[in-house]
């Protein structure tokens, strides 16, 4: 503690100021409602005073005493407005407190967001960016590869695989597959050999053309 603190106390923050003041306001609110029960207490007195001395008949002390309730009954009302305002006063002042604490986790949260956008590297996070693009592609041509390597090496073909599939769920929704895309007609293959057999009778064998096609099928064949 230095000199100052030590002559004039310690220096207070406006949150701790407005703390203290809180504070008095609610112990003068609690003061206030002490009083205000002692008077509410000497009302009824008073009152129990009244019929008392109207039933002896003595009409001056009724008078005095009535007097003294009506002076109670504005102290009392009085007490009720006092108390009003200093409730709203202190309402205010929490209004207050609320609006500084959030002034300062606004000040805190823009703070740490300067320091973050300080810290933060734009090109190396695009760098890192580009690297991380770059080998996602080259793992997953790896898994490509990978994948085709163990299809051949188990035979599995996934196009049978997929069509296999495809005619369960159809069987199970009660859907024919040669129905929904229809037979092929046989007679066509059939007038097609026939057509052949009699272009190759008129022009006495197959011409260069078939031969390269038929070449084809049985290169593919093997």
């Amino acid at each position: 503690m230095n000199i100052v603190e030590w002559a004039f106390g310690k220096r207070m923050t406006p949150a701790e100021r407005l703390r203290k003041h809180q504070r008095a306001l609610e112990r003068t609110q609690r003061e206030l409602d002490r009083e205000r029960v002692k008077l509410e207490n000497q009302e009824k007195k008073l009152v129990q005073d009244i019929k008392k001395s109207a039933k002896n008949g003595q009409i001056g002390a009724c008078k005095i005493q009535a007097k003294d309730l009506v002076r109670t009954r504005r102290y009392i009302q009085k007490f009720h407005q006092m108390r009003t305002q200093l409730q709203a006063i202190s309402l205010r002042i929490q209004t207050v407190r609320s609006n500084e604490q959030m002034m300062q986790s606004m000040k805190g949260a823009t703070m740490l967001l300067g320091s973050m956008n300080r810290q933060m590297n734009l090109p190396a996070l695009q760098r890192i960016a580009m690297e991380f693009e770059r080998e996602n592609e080259i793992m997953d041509e790896r898994q490509e590869m990978m994948d085709d390597a163990i299809d051949e090496a188990t035979g599995i073909d996934d196009e049978e695989e997929g069509e296999e599939i495809v005619k369960e769920i159809l069987d199970e929704i009660g859907v024919d597959l040669n129905q929904s895309l229809g037979e092929t007609p046989t007679g066509i293959q059939s007038t097609a050999v026939g057509e052949t057999r009699v272009a190759q009778a008129i022009g006495g064998g197959p011409t260069t053309s078939d031969d390269d096609l038929q070449a084809r099928l049985d290169s593919l064949r093997r």
